[in-house]
């Protein structure tokens, strides 16, 4: 039972008049900015990126499951605001932190992101509030890292403030299950951190799933994405066996699938990207390491996913050498440099590291993305250029790399002399000569 400034937050949630703050406006801040707005709380937004928060102050989107018509209605009554400036915490109730949890360059967890937005937080920690932690961490993080610099501050857990950890599941593209859709779970640092949790995203989420532990939710996050890590690396060394024995791994995984139990197709491709599966496995593999384990298949599965964009440019090289052309001074044309179909995000992005392989082999490289402007590669900045008829025919060779709905791969495939489809794009315009694919 609540008592308290507990009973008080759980009245504010209950009536949505709990003020909401979230910290991150990127693809996992937004839309749950978003989420609690449309379900009446009053909701500010905090991020250090200022252009961000000149696009929301115009309610305008720039992330991908956020559509501005949905934005704007939100921004134009006020119920939805953004700043630079995180004073707002000192009013809030219920704060998010949805920061970056990348991994540095020697493969360690970079938490300064978090680090930063805790600071922050304890800056303006009051009586009442619930903080809660988003961001993708490893197992510990909540309860070893957050909760005592929370404390630090002479504030006490559930007596004056509630901590949970509440991983962010949402799949950027993905219009089957946007945000509101998946299932939300919930660890808590004190049973009572847990319950507000739960009760905060009931409002705006169907199914909510409490855990014993932040612990346990920390732990469940990194399982969903190392589980999809591994499998891709399974059928990324699938395509290695197939493409060496002859065999066309695309039919055999159709094949495969035709089985209605014990089996979950998966696709190769160039590598992984995003802010998730390429990097969530290295949180469990640094903290199992330091525990005294070594997880030797999730460390095997993070090498081959890691291999596969320079296998990529082994099919693109064995390709033109078929025509009789070299990789040096060979016109190639990249199709799609987002790590994954119809998003414009490429952070850890298999094409970026197709494209440098490609230039320091001597290529005459562009790329062509609806979604992404321009990307920097070393010290030089690709612009998209357009995708025409005459494009394609003027290149030696075009390389799908990500699968774009908006890509016509019928013209691409009529027109370019050579297409190297390294996501099985063009699987229903039958064999083509002048296809190769992964």
């Amino acid at each position: 039972m609540l008592e308290g400034v507990g009973a008080e937050l759980e009245a504010r949630i209950l009536e949505r008049r709990a003020r909401v703050v979230v910290l991150g406006l990127g693809h996992v801040g937004l839309p749950l900015a978003v989420e609690f707005a449309r379900a009446g709380f009053p909701v500010i937004g905090i991020d250090i990126d200022a252009r961000r928060v000149a696009h929301l102050e115009r309610g305008e989107s720039y992330v991908t499951d956020v559509p501005s018509a949905e934005l704007e209605p939100l921004v134009r009554s006020g119920r939805l605001r953004a700043s630079v400036d995180a004073c707002a915490l000192a009013e809030g109730d219920l704060a998010f932190i949805c920061v970056p949890t990348p991994m540095s360059k020697s493969r360690e967890p970079d938490l300064s992101y978090i680090w930063r937005a805790v600071e922050t937080v304890c800056e303006h920690l009051h009586p009442g509030m619930l903080v809660v932690l988003e961001s993708t961490t490893y197992p510990g993080t909540t309860e070893d890292v957050v909760l005592p610099r929370l404390c630090a501050t002479g504030l006490t857990l559930d007596r004056d403030f509630y901590l949970a950890f509440s991983p962010e599941r949402i799949d950027p593209g993905n219009r089957r299950y946007r945000l509101r859709d998946i299932p939300k779970l919930v660890g808590g640092a004190s049973a009572q951190s847990a319950h507000l949790a739960a009760l905060a995203y009931r409002q705006i989420i169907a199914r909510v799933h409490v855990v014993s532990s932040a612990r346990v939710a920390e732990m469940a996050k990194l399982l969903e994405n190392t589980f999809r890590a591994v499998n891709i690396a399974l059928v990324n060394e699938f395509a290695l066996i197939c493409r060496a024995l002859g065999v066309d791994v695309w039919e055999v995984i159709e094949a495969a699938a035709t089985k209605p139990f014990g089996f979950m197709p998966f696709s190769p491709g160039p590598g992984i990207g995003g802010a998730c599966i390429p990097v969530n496995p290295g949180y469990l593999v640094w903290k199992s390491r330091r525990h005294g384990f070594e997880p030797r298949l999730i460390g095997m599965a993070e090498e081959i996913n890691r291999f596969m964009p320079y296998y990529a440019v082994e099919v693109i090289a064995e390709a033109l050498n078929a025509l009789g052309k070299p990789v040096k001074g060979a016109r190639l044309l990249l199709l799609g440099v987002a790590y994954k179909r119809d998003v414009g995000d490429v952070r850890e992005s298999p094409a970026v590291t197709i494209l440098e392989e490609l230039l320091r082999r001597g290529a005459d490289v562009a790329y062509s993305d609806p979604y992404v402007e321009c990307v920097e590669i070393g010290t030089g900045v690709f612009r998209s250029v357009p995708l025409t008829a005459e494009a394609l025919a003027a290149s030696d060779g075009v390389v799908i790399v990500t699968d774009h709905s908006a890509f016509d791969y019928r013209l691409i495939v009529e027109r370019a002399p050579l297409v190297v489809d390294l996501r099985n794009a063009t699987r229903d315009l039958g064999r083509q000569p002048n296809v190769v694919r992964l």
